[in-house]
């Protein structure tokens, strides 16, 4: 969708904040950017907020690993992409380019840690903080040989937490956030700021004439869209005229294609690939229900993006998933295949049932702001950084668009 356009009070708060505590430039490292083919929530996470951070004043870098059919450097909406090394190499040469500035100067550094982290608190004396959107745990199994799957999660789990012990930590949701403090990481560092919503999702248009679900995202083993279509297999065996379309791609496209073709559900699930803008909006505003199975979420924006076009959601019940839908106000929670089952077949023959979520999912999705995620990050990056001059507290805290504490 398009770049979130931040107001003249919100580019006067962080540029403020900017010169209060020093940051005027501000390096991004991720293992991957926004025009990756495989891009997800996390890098429009990004984007967004580097964007409206150069809409106010700050000069922004993005480092990231390389992507086919990429220039090495680029500029997207006013900051700053470097593509350097593949998909491993990229954690050791990011550090090093900025142990040498190779990017230039850094007044405050934002570690995006997908997984694997980038270990900055080893190299990286400044001013800093983490996104860390939710602890991968069995992802680590379903996408890399045993050994270093289990290397992947100690790691993670036990190795980083300490290294990271001093270390302001910002997640998405409160469900993430209690995760990461069962891991052990600090509960007076880790913070909670809840993604935005783009505001070209919009209520429009006419709903399909017949029962239809809409699952949005990457074909990768950890959403599960394989589990999605045999339970939507039995939801069709309940509501006859029910229709499944998957929306997204990536490299379990065959697997999930051999399932549908092993349940002889071709009739009514279909794999729609990736879909332009317009066409996604017109499929939130089209679908009776989102539905997800996904065993990891830091969020879920698809959720939110579809209940700001009135569109409930029936999904896996999950931390990031617990938090992006209020159960049984804005959509319903499933613990289990038989409770996801149950919940679609629910709301999708019940159309007072359907209408009351649509309107809470609505009334959530309106709480969300892009604008309130900028702000609220960069008061973190700033107050790390005025903490480490010795001025602590100096970041007024509880004023519209702060952050959200919550441990």
């Amino acid at each position: 969708m398009n770049t979130p356009v931040a107001s003249e009070e919100t580019r006067r708060r962080i540029a403020d904040l900017a010169a209060d505590s020093g940051i005027g430039t501000v390096h991004l490292l991720g293992w991957r950017d926004l025009d990756d083919p495989e891009a997800g929530g996390s890098e429009i996470h990004a984007h967004n907020i580097a964007s409206i951070w150069t809409q106010s004043g700050l000069a922004v870098t993005m480092r990231t690993s390389s992507s086919i059919g990429r220039p090495p450097s680029a500029t997207r909406d006013g900051y700053r992409v470097s593509r350097r090394g593949n998909r491993y190499t990229v954690f050791p040469r990011s550090a090093l380019a900025e142990v040498t500035r190779r990017l230039g100067p850094c007044d405050g550094l934002v570690e995006i840690w997908n997984g694997m982290p980038f270990l900055s608190p080893i190299w990286r004396r400044g001013p800093r903080i983490v996104w860390l959107h939710h602890i991968h745990g069995p992802m680590w199994g379903m996408s890399q040989p045993g050994p270093i799957a289990a290397a992947g999660v100690a790691l993670e789990e036990r190795i980083a937490p300490r290294i990271y012990r001093r270390q302001h930590v910002v997640t998405l949701s409160t469900s993430s956030q209690a995760e990461l403090l069962d891991h052990g990481f600090d509960p007076a560092l880790v913070d909670v700021i809840p993604p935005g919503v783009d505001p070209g999702f919009t209520p429009g248009g006419e709903r399909s004439s017949t029962p239809l679900a809409v699952a949005v995202g990457r074909l990768v083993p950890v959403k599960d869209f394989p589990r999605l279509v045999t339970a939507f297999a039995r939801v069709r065996a309940a509501v006859p005229a029910a229709e499944l379309r998957i929306v997204g791609e990536g490299y379990e496209r065959a697997t999930i294609a051999a399932t549908i073709e092993r349940l002889g559900a071709g009739d009514y699930v279909r794999l729609l690939g990736r879909t332009s803008d317009a066409e996604l909006l017109d499929m939130y505003r089209r679908a009776w229900v989102v539905t997800s199975a996904s065993i990891r979420e830091g969020w879920g924006m698809t959720i939110t993006e579809a209940g700001a076009c009135g569109t409930t959601a029936v999904v896996s019940d999950i931390a990031g998933h617990a938090d992006a839908v209020v159960d049984g106000v804005s959509g319903l929670l499933a613990a289990g295949d038989d409770a996801l089952v149950d919940g679609l077949v629910g709301v999708l023959s019940d159309p007072a049932e359907r209408d009351r979520l649509g309107r809470g999912a609505l009334r959530r999705a309106a709480e969300l702001t892009w604008e309130h995620a900028a702000l609220a990050n960069f008061e973190v990056l700033a107050a790390d950084a005025l903490e480490r001059r010795g001025r602590r507290g100096s970041v007024p805290q509880g004023a519209p668009g702060s952050l959200v504490r919550t441990a």
